[in-house]
């Protein structure tokens, strides 16, 4: 049986939104439970699909990605009216979720030709990590021969007495 009831909750919940603005832990203390309990039902919360940005109260800078595409979501079918009610609810501009729109709609199309570019970027690292990796090994394979024939020169003077060049 949970501690508190669901109305308890979603209350709770519904403190870290417009227009209350409430940190977790501002809520926790009002509240008079725990920080903890205040961020599970948060993510409690996200998990079912509300949007709820991580600091309301630094306007879009709180909102992670992935609330923001939420608000896109929820907002593409509203008239202006409409985004303009919920921008009030949420604490946004409607021309913030118009910059988010478009921001999503780009993301689209740039992560396939971003994607395509970074894997031939990684593949020309790859290639050149080979040739720079092969390099080094015949270089100390050279170094190691030279080496020992250093060593083999230094003992064949001491046992036979050779000229110093």
């Amino acid at each position: 049986m949970p501690r508190y009831s669901e109305e308890r909750r979603q209350a709770v919940v519904a403190k870290l939104l417009p227009p209350h603005n409430l940190t977790p832990h501002e809520v926790a203390e009002q509240e008079g439970i725990s920080v903890a309990t205040v961020y599970k039902w948060r993510k409690e919360a996200r998990a079912e699909g509300r949007c709820l940005p991580d600091a309301l109260g630094k306007g879009a800078d709180g909102w992670s990605s992935r609330d923001k595409f939420t608000a896109v979501v929820e907002s593409a079918a509203m008239n202006a009216e409409e985004i303009a009610e919920y921008g009030r609810r949420r604490g946004l501009y409607p021309e913030q979720l118009e910059r988010w729109r478009h921001d999503c709609e780009q993301a689209a199309s740039l992560s396939h030709t971003e994607r395509q570019r970074e894997a031939d970027e990684a593949r020309q690292q790859r290639k050149r990590i080979k040739q720079l990796e092969k390099e080094l090994a015949r270089k100390n394979e050279a170094l190691a021969e030279t080496a020992a024939l250093l060593a083999l020169r230094k003992k064949a003077r001491a046992i036979w007495g050779g000229e110093d060049e």
